[in-house]
């Protein structure tokens, strides 16, 4: 019987290895095949700034699958319908903008994950295809990544990060500095202050970003 294919972005960070990704895109289905073979861990589709839409969605994954790559799809909101819809359409992780609080963060966890984690629509989409028991492995192998990227999210940050199920909190500084009146300025000691990546809970789940 087909197995659940691995996400390979999700182990690597719980064995607190480094992660590649390639960015920058857009990244056509052939481009990503192309690009496999340098060994990237990882490919982030560009659903909220970029071209890409649901019809894009399951050309690209399947480009990821062929060479092993995580295939993590940023959309443009945190809404439960887009979330689950971007899994059942092949992806492997999720990447989710401006969550700024415990509640937002719980509500993606929600989306994202099966019962009892949570209440995502019993569609399974191609990745299920042939798997036994898929629903229990999915929320094993989906990876969640949301973007910590408003000022509004300074004073909740203990809180979001206690949020669990959550496998990366991102700092993106480009949009941070945007909300705190620094626009552009995404080196200013304001922006790279160690308080943004201080928290009392999951140090190793945060990382910096370059938007």
């Amino acid at each position: 019987m087909p197995e659940l294919r691995n996400n390979r972005a999700k182990r690597k960070l719980k064995n607190g290895e480094v992660v590649t990704m390639l960015m920058g895109g857009p990244h056509p289905p052939d481009m990503i095949d192309l690009m496999g073979q340098f060994g990237f861990d990882s490919v982030l589709i560009e659903g909220e700034h970029g071209p890409v839409d649901y019809g894009h969605v399951p050309d690209l994954t399947r480009a990821c699958d062929l060479w092993g790559m995580t295939s993590v799809v940023r959309i443009g909101a945190n809404r439960p319908e887009m979330i689950y819809r971007t899994f059942d359409l092949g992806a492997q992780g999720i990447m989710v903008p401006h969550i700024n609080t415990r509640e937002e963060a719980l509500a993606v966890v929600d989306a994202c994950k099966f019962a009892p984690v949570g209440n995502r629509g019993m569609g399974a989409g191609r990745q299920a295809f042939g798997v036994t028991d898929y629903f229990r492995k999915a929320n094993d192998e989906t990876l969640v990544t949301v973007l910590i990227e408003d000022i509004a999210a300074m004073d909740q940050l203990d809180a979001l990060t206690s949020v669990d199920h959550i496998d990366v909190f991102y700092v993106a500084p480009g949009d941070l500095a945007q909300s705190m009146g620094l626009i552009g300025e995404t080196t200013s000691p304001k922006i790279r202050s160690p308080k943004i990546f201080r928290s009392k809970s999951r140090t190793h789940r945060r990382a910096a970003g370059r938007r």
